[in-house]
């Protein structure tokens, strides 16, 4: 059985697909990425869940486990929305650039990352009552970009653009 993978390797392999998806989707047409698909209150586009993604990631890091501001307060324009269906009419690198702003910040947390660091317990910034590990959170927000990448891939797929394989095995190195 092979050992489990740490944080900081799952980390490594979002940031590589992350590297894939961004370049695919910047070759995307705006009105493709900006489109409203989905029903729901918080996501109908394709930039809503990039968005999304980012956003978690920056609360849960930020807010939460470092108890630091969120990334988000440096980027004004974001900053000033609600979280909604919103982000269509923001352009892609905008919110891409907030997202690598997101990933440099996790990118130096992870730096501090010892067994001590990943068992201590969080509670949760605006739910008082909710107690989890720090790694508990961390797999959290990795494993939520996971199933949100996968759904912006589904969403370019059903507007006949061939998204970018992110599975874990493309990934891997070859024995």
């Amino acid at each position: 059985m092979n050992a489990p993978m740490n944080p900081a390797d799952v980390y490594a392999y979002l940031v590589r697909t992350r590297r894939d998806l961004w370049a695919a989707l910047e070759q995307v047409p705006d009105d493709v990425l900006s489109r409203p698909m989905l029903d729901g209150e918080r996501f109908h586009s394709i930039k809503d869940l990039v968005f999304h993604v980012a956003a978690v990631e920056d609360g849960w890091l930020h807010e939460d486990i470092r108890r630091l501001p969120p990334v988000l307060d440096t980027f004004p324009a974001l900053a000033a929305t609600t979280g909604g269906p919103e982000y269509a009419h923001f352009a892609l690198r905008d919110l891409l650039d907030y997202w690598q702003a997101v990933e440099a910040s996790t990118h130096g947390y992870l730096t501090t990352l010892n067994t001590e660091e990943l068992t201590r317990v969080v509670t949760v910034h605006d739910a008082p009552d909710e107690r989890y590990t720090v790694s508990g959170l961390f797999n959290h927000v990795m494993f939520h970009e996971m199933r949100h990448t996968a759904q912006i891939c589904m969403l370019l797929r059903m507007q006949g653009v061939a998204p970018p394989s992110l599975d874990l095995l493309f990934y891997l190195p070859r024995m």
